[in-house]
């Protein structure tokens, strides 16, 4: 090393920052085993927070302002070597400038599509996107946690973990929410502010602060984007009638001209398609209407079989165990508005009759 640069490195007396990048959190200043000279200039700016380092560890987390490195003005950093003794000597800390400005227009967004169960569309796939924004509010917590002897920590270095922490909320929130698929763009605010509530705590463990996060998208696969298209189409479509008329209006009001073989050719789709529309209107009124359909009978029989009381049974299953012998005439049976249990062929006479005998044993 030469002598200008050890003389350069006697005399540092200005230590400020000043950050055109946009996206630099953390800032070592460039030290190089220079010793900051004893009453040597600090300026930290708004939006700054200064950081001092002493042989590993934080000594001091000095605001906005200008200071002058004494003893005298800086009484915390008298644990620092040397700076008891009050002598104007060099010395050697490590100082970080910490930006507290909020930093903005940060992505995250689904990595693999969210399965939901949806009550219209039972299951459906979703992808979701947005915004957060969020700033340093604990200069030491996020030192220690995060940024440990990183002399350029940008915003890249912790944007992935931070986008993760709100997918996995934002995930546990959708999954929980019983709101159905084509009403979620009326509560994108709702899940900002849910999601924002509930992950907060997780950024405060980094020393950071979650200012606020937005949802600007939750989109469907493109096959079912594609089947919400046709519903859509047919809803506004109407019934063929109308829809052949809207067409033929379009038609008419046409003003690119055409020949006779053109007119002719639409006064006939036109013609076609009013003959297939009576015909429909036809076949709906020529429709006979359905006579009701008979009562089930619904009531449930109790039956002891093996000495245990079995059922309820309703009347299909009984005209089975009748088959299979299970249920005889002389099984004890009950069921609603009997006062005791009956044998069953009092009161299922009918189904013993319809029963056919058990095959002769050859």
């Amino acid at each position: 090393m030469g002598l200008f640069d050890w003389l350069t490195g006697q005399f540092i007396d200005v230590i400020e920052w000043t950050d055109d990048s946009h996206d630099t959190m953390v800032y070592k200043f460039p030290r190089q085993n220079n010793e900051i000279k004893y009453g040597a200039k600090l300026t930290v700016r708004e939006s700054q927070m200064a950081v001092f380092v002493n042989e590993g560890v934080i000594a001091d987390v000095l605001g906005p302002g200008i200071y002058e490195l004494e003893t005298k003005n800086l009484p915390i950093m008298t644990s620092l070597e040397h700076w008891d003794h009050a002598f104007n000597s060099p010395f050697k800390a490590e100082v970080y400038f910490v930006n507290t400005k909020r930093f903005t227009d940060l992505k995250w967004g689904t990595k693999n599509p969210i399965m939901v169960r949806d009550p219209e569309f039972s299951m459906v796939r979703l992808r979701a996107f947005g915004t957060y924004e969020m700033r340093i509010t604990d200069p030491k917590q996020f030192m220690n946690e995060i940024v440990g002897t990183d002399s350029h920590f940008t915003v890249d270095e912790i944007d992935e973990q931070l986008s993760n922490l709100i997918i996995t909320k934002f995930t546990t929130t959708l999954g929980e929410s019983d709101v159905p698929v084509l009403d979620l763009a009326s509560n994108y605010e709702k899940f900002s502010e849910y999601i924002s509530e509930k992950i907060a705590p997780y950024f405060g463990e980094y020393g950071l602060h979650l200012t606020k996060i937005l949802v600007e998208n939750i989109s469907l696969p493109e096959e079912v984007e594609k089947a919400l298209d046709k519903r859509s189409s047919r809803e506004i479509t109407g019934n063929l009638d109308d829809n052949i008329k809207y067409q033929t209006g379009e038609a008419l009001g046409s003003d690119t001209g055409g020949s006779m073989g053109e007119m002719i050719g639409m006064g006939a789709g036109i013609a076609m398609g009013q003959t297939m529309a009576d015909s429909l209107n036809a076949n709906k009124t020529d429709k006979q209407t359905p006579p009701p359909l008979p009562k089930l009978d619904t009531t449930m029989y109790y039956v002891a079989l093996s000495d245990e009381r079995e059922g309820p049974f309703d009347m299909r299953t009984i005209q089975q165990l009748i088959i299979e012998n299970k249920v005889t005439k002389h099984t004890l049976i009950w069921t609603e508005g009997l006062e005791d249990w009956v044998e069953a062929y009092t009161i299922l006479e009918k189904e013993f009759n319809a029963t056919p005998p058990p095959l002769p044993k050859r």
